[in-house]
């Protein structure tokens, strides 16, 4: 079962009992939202979005996250106090919870080490009318929410992706993302980045699949698209506020793996499903997710 724990600064109890359920502590909650000194001061109705930022090990890369994410907020149109950040913990080992709570950002901890759970353990704790998903090492775009409401704002749309450009370009990121992202998104007609869709919706699709090692997020947003499609409702696949997408996947693995991962993938896939597991776990899991 996956676990939530929560430090005490940002519940309006004195209990030090971290071991509870999200069903038996959401409801003690205070809204804190990113701002630059730590605030628990509850806000007078639920928050319009969630930002939910899945997390292992990253006090490298999250607080260039959270600060893109604090001035996104600040620019907000809505109001800062509209909006809610929660930080989804996967039983770090470094300074990422700490980190995450002196941004004053809620801290969801998630023992289950499968990315979906992680970005539904998060999400448990989210009240906005809005659930949103960014990384942990991509940032924001200033902008990001005001996007999102102009997005909103058009006829039948309810959801989407605000889709990302990689920090730097090499030979091997502009052949991916000509030759096989773009295409793709085109294709498919869905995008990642930051992903937003109504709450309700993340409810009734039932979150992330937990079964699933990698490769969830297009698997959410598939079933996401056939949600809002019954209804005669479109997702957004393109923004005007792309996140920042990180690039040390490449410069871990080498320029071209992601090609070559792919490709290896199908065939694990087709004919030894085990080497699909071994791989993902190398690949996804080794430090961080």
């Amino acid at each position: 079962m996956t676990q939530i724990g929560t430090d005490s600064d940002f519940t309006s109890r004195g209990s030090t009992d971290h071991e509870q359920t999200i069903q038996s502590i959401a409801p003690h909650f205070s809204h804190s939202h990113l701002c630059p000194s730590v605030s628990s001061v509850p806000t007078p109705s639920p928050p319009r979005f969630s930002l939910v930022i899945p997390a292992r090990n990253e006090e490298k890369f999250l607080p260039g996250v959270l600060e893109s994410a604090r001035v996104a907020v600040g620019r907000y149109k809505g109001g800062r106090e509209r909006i809610e950040v929660i930080v989804a913990d996967n039983v770090s080992t470094d300074r990422t919870a700490e980190i995450a709570r002196s941004f004053g950002a809620q801290v969801a901890t998630v023992e289950k080490r499968v990315i979906g759970a992680v970005r539904n353990g998060g999400a448990r704790l989210a009240r906005g009318e809005y659930v949103c998903f960014a990384d942990a090492d991509n940032p924001l775009h200033p902008e990001s929410f005001n996007e999102i409401d102009r997005l909103l704002a058009k006829p039948r749309l309810t959801g989407g992706g605000l889709g990302g450009w990689p920090e730097r370009w090499t030979p091997g990121l502009a052949f991916f993302f000509a030759v096989m992202y773009v295409p793709l998104v085109w294709i498919i007609g869905i995008n990642g980045g930051l992903v937003f869709c109504r709450r309700a919706d993340f409810e009734t699709i039932g979150g992330y699949d937990e079964s699933m090692l990698f490769a969830e997020d297009v698997n959410f947003m598939m079933a996401l698209k056939r949600l809002v499609r019954s209804r005669g409702e479109r997702l957004a696949a393109d923004s005007r506020a792309r996140v920042t997408l990180s690039v040390r996947k490449f410069d871990q693995f080498g320029e071209w793996h992601i090609v070559k991962a792919m490709v290896r993938a199908g065939w694990w896939y087709a004919f030894d499903r085990r080497r699909v597991g071994e791989w993902a776990d190398e690949f996804w899991y080794g430090d961080r997710r």
